[in-house]
């Protein structure tokens, strides 16, 4: 039985200058990425956008404004020994929607610890393409098609 993907959204929130904001995972230091997370039951892309960078990066919706949606979703799969541990095991990894924001705040804006327990332990703004070196591999391709979506806003 071929195993579904969880219905996830991923935020590329563009500094002022064109960088993004990369989170280095509290799970897995070394390995960054950008805000992501589930979609709840019967919450639209936009709200679980702003939600999950909230909840990630303690930035307010008022400090974001939103630029574009993707109009196709990227899946990645999880290697098989995650696939075991995440999720009850339900999902072979991730179908998402990516959203694009501007970030109109401050860095002070930055609060990584508004969740518990929080998702990163550091943060930082890095140019997009530079983000493929510091992905963990397996979302690698992902990101290669987050560029892709994303790349005209940072020029």
């Amino acid at each position: 039985m071929t195993k579904p993907y969880r219905a996830c959204v991923g935020i590329a929130l563009l500094h002022p200058d064109g960088r993004v904001f990369v989170g280095e995972r509290i799970d897995t230091p070394g390995a960054w990425q950008m805000p992501q997370g589930g979609i709840d039951e019967g919450e639209d892309i936009i709200d679980a956008a702003y939600r999950e960078l909230h909840e990630e990066t303690g930035i307010a919706r008022d400090s974001a404004d939103l630029i574009r949606v993707a109009d196709t979703t990227v899946k990645y799969d999880l290697p098989e020994a995650l696939q075991k541990k995440l999720w009850k095991g339900r999902y072979a990894g991730q179908e998402q929607t990516w959203v694009a924001m501007r970030f109109t705040g401050a860095d002070s804006n930055v609060d990584l610890n508004v969740f518990d327990p929080p998702e990163f332990s550091n943060w930082q703004w890095v140019n997009l393409k530079d983000t493929i070196e510091l992905i963990v591999p397996f979302k690698r391709d992902l990101y290669q098609n987050v560029i892709a979506l994303f790349s005209d806003l940072t020029d």
